[in-house]
């Protein structure tokens, strides 16, 4: 996994609540496969029913091309289980998505796949949203700070594992065996104290 320490660009105004996971990646292209989950990532929002980009959606943008970090409204990628949603942000150049609440799984399946989701009150993001046109802002993982165009900084809370798996480039389960000689001294030490828990198991 890529690792996140921080990133800095523009960032991309989209303050839509309850875009669900249907909205980033449409069924039909995800079945369909290939480059069609990025290539189509927020259809329904970036396409006219005739199939051209719709300019006034901020993420068709020039002013906002390769920016990597997003704006976003309340309860974003909320819906179904669907880690292509994740993969279709990534696949933007997205590294950062800023929300005043997420998808309890989509909010999860980031730290798998290295993107940065910072929950911040909608009043802030209101601001932030403000500020979008002015400049390129900073998200720093190391000091759990967003600064703006305007200089001004916010800080932002995350998880202690998660934010040190982010800033390893590990996931989840590459983040347990690195404490693999934590795990056999407390087996060790459990082993001593409840014998009779293994061998009811059969691991003796």
């Amino acid at each position: 996994m890529e690792r996140f320490t921080s990133v800095q660009g523009r960032a991309i105004p989209l303050p839509v609540p309850d875009i669900d996971t249907d909205v980033i990646t449409p069924i039909k292209r995800v079945m369909q496969g290939g480059d069609a989950l990025v290539r189509y990532a927020f259809e329904p929002l970036r396409y006219a029913p005739d199939g051209e980009l719709m300019p006034d959606c901020p993420l068709n943008q020039e002013a906002y091309r390769d920016a990597p970090i997003l704006l976003a409204g309340a309860n974003f990628a909320c819906g179904s289980s669907r880690e292509t949603a994740v993969w279709a942000v990534r696949g933007l150049g997205i590294r950062c998505i800023i929300a005043p609440s997420f998808g309890d799984i989509f909010f999860d399946s980031c730290f798998e796949n290295g993107l940065l989701p910072v929950a911040l009150p909608q009043a802030e993001l209101d601001a932030l949203a403000d500020e979008a046109p002015a400049g390129e802002f900073s998200v720093d993982l190391e000091r759990c700070e967003v600064t703006t165009p305007s200089g001004r900084t916010i800080a932002f809370a995350v998880h202690p594992l998660q934010r040190e798996a982010l800033l390893a480039g590990r996931d989840s389960i590459e983040l347990t065996l690195a404490r693999e000689p934590e795990i056999s001294e407390f087996q060790r030490r459990d082993r001593e104290l409840r014998p009779w828990v293994y061998e009811l198991a059969g691991d003796t």
